[in-house]
């Protein structure tokens, strides 16, 4: 027996049929999938590596997972405690809605948890016109903000919700960074990983499941959003947490549902089973050859495959991180003599201004 899924993406209901969800992550293969979606991508949250790539910067229609840039800045760049008067623009969206009413009156929180919980295409419009007047003024800063602040080049989107328009496209290999960078955000994690909300609004009083299956069957999944309209196929963003790391699965146009949700589960099988992350803490300490000791001056991640012969190294002041001589990661180190000596350059000038001090109080008691 399978789970029934009821997927909500941009203006369709979907019913499928899913495999049961102990099967998630636990197949023995470490084979590379082979999936039915065009385009692919699965990285490490870590590290940033890219694990498994098809097609990863071919441009691609987004459709709903647009909702996780409209997220994550109505967070980071709004006050969640606004009230927002609720438009007649925003009201006639067509697709999947919170039934929003004109004129009516919601917090800017609830706007963004029927946003990324329920795929509400009335509640982006909401923000997007509260927070810059317009869509289209929105999607002016969606384009500055992904490509300034988290620093992707090959997406463009001209509305917050992931309506098809010809110009409002996306990759696999943008989607997993703009992903990294928004579940490093608590409120944006909080609200993705939220199975269930009770939803109380002016026409609509219901309980808000969240539109990703996978969230609601597996404890391992924190999120993020599904989509689909008819020119982008069916689409996916999935994060998974393992023991030592996050893996975000991007999927994008699969041409069923089942589809989308089982090509997902096999590119998390093959990260689960194929690779490790080792992390490394800031002010770790590590000694050369020469007996030179140094610290590490960052924290820095490594995702290698589980057979993998690992080695590090020291050259030049930097951590050299080698698997079967080719390098990994090049991490740069400072030496312990060197921390030592610019705090002792310091200390001079604290002593020099402590005696100061003394020298005014003694003068002060006529002491000196």
């Amino acid at each position: 027996m399978g789970n029934k899924l009821l997927g909500a993406c941009c203006g369709m209901m979907v019913t499928v049929m899913l495999a049961t969800p102990t099967t998630l992550a636990h197949a023995e293969s470490n084979d590379e999938p082979n999936l039915h979606s065009q385009s692919a991508v699965l990285m490490s949250a870590k590290s940033g590596e890219i694990l498994y790539d098809k097609q990863a910067n071919e441009q691609m229609y987004p459709a709903s997972i647009t909702k996780i840039i409209t997220g994550i800045m109505a967070i980071e760049y709004g006050n969640l405690d606004d009230v927002v008067t609720v438009s007649e623009e925003a009201v006639d969206v067509v697709g999947t809605s919170v039934f929003l009413l004109e004129d009516e009156e919601m917090a800017l929180k609830q706007l963004v948890q029927g946003l990324l919980i329920n795929s509400g295409n009335d509640a982006g419009t909401a923000i997007a016109e509260h927070m810059a007047g317009s869509e289209e003024a929105f999607a002016e800063d969606m384009n500055t903000f992904v490509k300034e602040k988290i620093g992707v080049n090959d997406s463009h989107f001209t509305n917050p919700h992931g309506l098809y328009d010809d110009d409002h496209y996306t990759t696999a290999s943008d989607m997993a960074e703009i992903t990294r960078y928004a579940m490093q955000n608590e409120t944006f994690r909080d609200i993705v990983a939220t199975e269930e909300l009770d939803w109380e609004g002016e026409g609509w009083e219901t309980t808000l499941y969240n539109h990703h299956q996978l969230v609601r069957d597996h404890e391992e999944v924190t999120g993020v959003k599904n989509g689909f309209v008819s020119q982008s196929g069916f689409t996916l963003v999935t994060t998974y947490e393992t023991e030592e790391d996050e893996l975000i699965a991007v999927n994008l146009n699969a041409p069923t549902n089942a589809d989308i949700y089982n090509d997902t589960k096999r590119l998390l099988e093959y990260g689960v089973n194929t690779f490790d992350t080792k992390t490394m803490e800031e002010g770790r300490h590590f000694e050369d050859l020469n007996g030179k000791e140094y610290i590490l001056e960052r924290a820095t991640s490594v995702t290698y495959e589980k057979d993998a012969d690992l080695q590090f190294d020291i050259r030049n002041g930097a951590l050299i991180i080698e698997d079967d001589d080719h390098i990994i990661r090049s991490e740069p180190l400072k030496e312990v003599g060197e921390e030592k000596a610019e705090k002792e350059a310091e200390r001079p000038e604290e002593k020099e201004d402590e005696l100061t001090f003394v020298d005014r109080l003694l003068q002060f008691f006529h002491l000196k």
